[in-house]
């Protein structure tokens, strides 16, 4: 027996009719682009560190952002003494990031992200002084400039008060990096193209590799694992362009997605999967309430007696219980079942988590319970 809170769970209902769609919808016919990549064609991601200057006072005076300002005007032929310590309030020192997506040129942009990693207290307003953007393996393949924007904004008070909207300390710059080195893939290399699945799963595999030799040959593919699918493809590349671009448009159905629950502790939802089955299964519900109160009683003797005046206390109990309801859920319950039976029971979302976490001790659930 579990004694839960009577709370209506509507919200369950609605979610879960939610995921049914989805999985509705992965279980039809799909594109193969829609479901896997190519192997070596992926984003690269950069990085590189540098200063926004123009900054309305909102900059910071740590050593590393000074010593980054004198580097730079050294470059430009202006040398600061050792002994004068510039002020730079209106100068932020910041890392930049951006993602390099396949195959764009040099001469193409991308957009890149700036972040404090000082003290700066906001960077609106400022500008992104020229910036290499790095690689994995050090070389520069972008460089970024230009004028931040800014979705957040902070304000101080004297006694340390502060309001902050979003975040002001981060900002982005449309286009703001040019691209000055071309990433080589491995588009043209070899005898073979590799698909990788985005949610790898056996039966996916095969029945990708079995629409592709449906149209290109038998043994023109093979699924090497439960990710990877390889094809032959031609060695010119004009062709090798024409072969994917007719090979990612086929359509096939994929495999089911395993039975599962996905339960979030800390927000509360829950995901019940398509496939999730329960045994003959008999749920009680019912609330308990324990009510005590303590209340201040004065025993006050009478005027001619020699009796003193004594406080005391007197506790009350009250102990108060729902009409308790026992469910039964018949073996093979669909996941439709599954809501509607959860929904009569009225359990709040975490007591609706002890009521499947039971399930799945006692055998009654066939499916995976996975806690996030």
């Amino acid at each position: 027996m579990y004694n839960l809170i009577k709370i209506s769970l509507k919200p369950l209902l609605i979610l879960s009719l939610f995921a049914g769609l989805l999985f509705s919808q992965y279980s039809q016919a799909q594109r193969i682009k829609d479901l896997a990549s190519i192997q070596g064609i992926r984003d690269n991601q950069l990085v590189g560190y540098g200063l926004v200057v123009g900054l309305p006072g909102t900059g910071e005076q740590s050593p590393f952002t000074e010593q980054s300002f004198r580097t730079m005007l050294n470059n430009f032929g202006i040398t600061i003494p050792s002994s004068v310590k510039p002020k730079i309030k209106n100068v932020a020192a910041v890392a930049v990031s951006a993602t390099l997506p396949p195959f764009l040129k040099p001469g193409q942009t991308i957009d890149v992200t700036v972040s404090s990693i000082g003290s700066a207290g906001s960077l609106n307003g400022g500008t992104l002084l020229q910036t290499f953007l790095k690689g994995a393996d050090g070389k520069v393949y972008a460089i970024a400039q230009g004028s931040l924007i800014v979705g957040g904004f902070g304000i101080q008070g004297q006694d340390g008060s502060q309001v902050l909207v979003n975040t002001p300390t981060v900002g982005r710059i449309p286009n703001g990096a040019l691209i000055e080195r071309e990433v080589e893939t491995s588009l043209s290399h070899g005898d073979y193209l590799t698909f990788n699945l985005h949610r790898p799963d056996f039966t996916t595999a095969k029945r990708m590799a079995d629409v592709i030799n449906q149209l290109v040959g038998p043994n023109s593919a093979t699924a090497v694992d439960a990710t990877s699918v390889e094809v032959i493809a031609p060695r010119d590349i004009g062709q090798r362009v024409s072969y994917i671009s007719t090979l990612e448009n086929l359509e096939f159905k994929p495999a089911d997605a395993p039975a599962k629950v996905i339960v979030n502790s800390r927000t509360g939802t829950i995901v019940i999967g398509k496939n999730v089955r329960l045994s003959p299964t008999a749920v009680t519900h019912g609330g308990l309430t324990v009510t005590i109160a303590a209340n201040q009683q004065v025993s006050q003797p009478n005027a001619f007696a020699d009796g003193e005046t004594v406080a005391t206390k007197q506790t009350l109990i009250d102990v108060s219980q729902d009409d308790t309801r026992m469910f039964v859920l018949d073996t093979g319950t669909t996941l439709d079942e599954l809501v509607r039976a959860l929904n009569e029971i009225g359990a709040a979302p975490g007591d609706l988590m002890a009521i499947l976490e039971a399930l799945k001790e006692s055998g009654s659930l066939h499916g995976e319970l996975v806690v996030i």
